[in-house]
């Protein structure tokens, strides 16, 4: 099954994009999968929480899991943090995510 998600590019352009929720996929991967995000720009650790290339505001009111305490701490140390900040890597797609609307933040 897919999810409907909005991700706003770092130009500022809107992208509706379907996520699939039965390949364990993460909103970073998706992000680089529709190629939203110029390459070597995002998930530069691969995923690990250890780099903020892939963090994005989240926009909606969407209920999304809990951070753990690697994501908090990337995000303390990162550039351009917001009160809604989260790393993509972080966030599985899951179907509670339909909806969904992430900006990416600005590159470093």
């Amino acid at each position: 099954m897919d999810v409907k998600i909005t991700i706003i590019d770092r130009e500022g352009d809107s992208h509706i994009v379907d996520a699939p929720t039965d390949m364990a996929m993460n909103l970073m991967e998706i992000v680089r999968s529709y190629e939203l995000a110029p390459e070597g720009t995002i998930g530069i650790c691969g995923g690990m929480a250890m780099c903020a290339s892939c963090q994005c505001y989240v926009k909606s009111e969407t209920e999304l899991p809990d951070m753990e305490d690697d994501e908090e701490a990337m995000l303390a140390e990162a550039f351009h943090v917001k009160d809604n900040s989260r790393l993509g890597c972080q966030i599985p797609i899951l179907e509670e995510l339909e909806g969904l609307i992430v900006e990416l933040a600005p590159e470093e």
